[in-house]
């Protein structure tokens, strides 16, 4: 072997992962006598990027693939970098933010998800410092995250390995408002609850989301489970620190950040939910605004002229402002379709401004219109937190315990509470908990961090 291969002893570190095909075709150029170095430029590339995290190597599989290795750190525990071999990469997403990939690890095949963003280095990226945090079933977990450089002098990325999961809210009821049906009852259910899951643990260490919306809840379509993602707007609020008011997705920005508020709290992300939830139960958004002003209007219309004192718990500033009086229709008032009456007994102080048009179908639970009522709230305090939701009766049949999903599975994991989840209120876990997961959990080896499964 010729004298120069010797120094190549590091270079093969970085393939010591890779594939068979490949390893072969490096012994192979380093055995054969050649008057010229088939690998100069790579090796000198491998030399000049030995600094950075991230070595790329474009001699793939049989299939041409391109196989990236990177030094990374895992995502939760200790700083601990190691390398990380990852193929198949195409963008599934972009935006303001950056760009997401999909890609497959090449130790184990798993499909995962990449969002990479420009990295100021003046500042921490506050999503990792919060991704590093969080560790739920409901939550999109961060498997690891490497820095990259780019295309401009001294630009520096910021690559954030996530759990892979192929499908949103948005896309699947989508799916079947364009086939004109009903995404059934249970999927709301199921979808919901789980939101209010992720929501009550983020916000038991003060982490409000602030873009709750259908696009960023992901979805298992064969198990139901659903993960919330795309924590780049999200904040550990700090009562007494204000926080800028233009903020979420406008169709589910709650009022209090339309009329400009900046010490608002987590009470934001239950208005969204709200939002979602009565998009699922609709087939289309609840307040579809154009602007911001409009988005207003639009709630106006639906919820009814916000009283003074309403207006004073949203913005203070704004108690002295005229606002056009609109009366909203009580729902024992709404005409679903004509020549019908449809009465809620249970909701009657949410309201609709409607004029002979269906709001939601004429078969939605009454448990559900009265859970959006106690979540649409003007008010901030008297929304529900995420945990009373969960308690709510219009999630009892996921309590069911011979209650299967519609393509014949089982649940996913619904009851499997932590101390942290059930820190907000307790005493809850009396509703959460249902008898046959307490006795699962009986049954089975306790930990130290779950009330039970299930």
């Amino acid at each position: 072997m010729p004298p120069w291969a010797l120094r190549l002893s590091t270079f093969f570190a970085f393939v010591r992962h890779f594939n068979a095909s490949l390893s072969c075709f490096l012994l192979c150029q380093f055995s054969l006598p050649k008057p010229v170095n088939p690998l100069t430029s790579v090796l000198y590339i491998a030399t000049a990027l030995s600094s950075l995290s991230c070595i790329s190597l474009f001699l793939g599989d049989k299939d041409g693939s391109k196989v990236t290795t990177v030094v990374a750190t895992p995502g939760q525990g200790p700083d601990r970098p190691q390398e990380v071999s990852y193929t198949d990469t195409k963008v599934i997403g972009n935006g303001s933010f950056g760009v997401v990939y999909q890609a497959k690890l090449c130790d184990s095949g798993e499909l995962v998800a990449i969002k990479k963003v420009l990295q100021d280095k003046r500042f921490k990226n506050r999503e990792l410092q919060i991704m590093r945090k969080l560790d739920h079933c409901n939550i999109v977990r961060l498997r690891y995250f490497f820095y990259s450089s780019g295309d401009k002098k001294d630009e520096v990325y910021l690559n954030l390995v996530l759990d892979y999961v192929p499908e949103t809210v948005y896309r699947v009821a989508r799916h079947y408002s364009r086939a004109k049906q009903t995404l059934p009852m249970v999927y709301v259910k199921l979808y919901m609850y789980q939101l209010f899951r992720s929501l009550a643990y983020i916000h038991s260490f003060g982490i409000c989301h602030r873009d709750i919306k259908p696009q960023n809840l992901l979805l298992d379509p064969e198990t139901a489970v659903l993960k919330l993602c795309d924590f780049g707007s999200a904040k550990q609020l700090v009562r007494g620190e204000p926080n800028v008011s233009y903020i979420c997705s406008r169709y589910y920005r709650a009022p209090e950040l339309i009329f400009g508020a900046t010490d608002y709290t987590s009470s934001i992300d239950v208005w969204s939910a709200g939002c979602v939830l009565a998009e699922l139960l609709l087939g289309q958004p609840i307040f579809p605004g154009d602007s911001g002003v409009d988005q207003l209007v639009e709630i106006i219309k639906v919820l009814g002229t916000p009283t003074r004192e309403q207006i004073r718990e949203m913005n203070p500033n704004y108690t002295e402002f005229k606002f056009p009086q609109i009366k909203a229709h009580p729902w024992t008032k709404v005409r679903p379709s004509v020549g019908l009456q449809t009465s809620y007994d249970l909701c009657q102080h949410l309201t609709l401004y409607v004029i002979g048009v269906q709001v939601f179908r004429p078969r939605t639970p009454p448990e559900a219109i009265a859970l959006c009522s106690r979540l649409l709230e003007y008010t901030p305090t008297a929304r529900l937190t995420p945990l009373e939701a969960c308690a709510h009766s219009f999630f009892d049949e996921l309590r069911d315990p011979n209650v299967k999903l519609p393509n014949g599975r089982e649940k996913p994991s619904l009851f499997n509470f932590t101390t942290q989840e059930l820190s907000s209120n307790p005493s809850l876990a009396s509703i959460l908990i249902p008898a046959h997961a307490r006795s699962q959990a009986a049954a089975s080896t306790p930990t130290n961090t779950s009330a039970t499964t299930g």
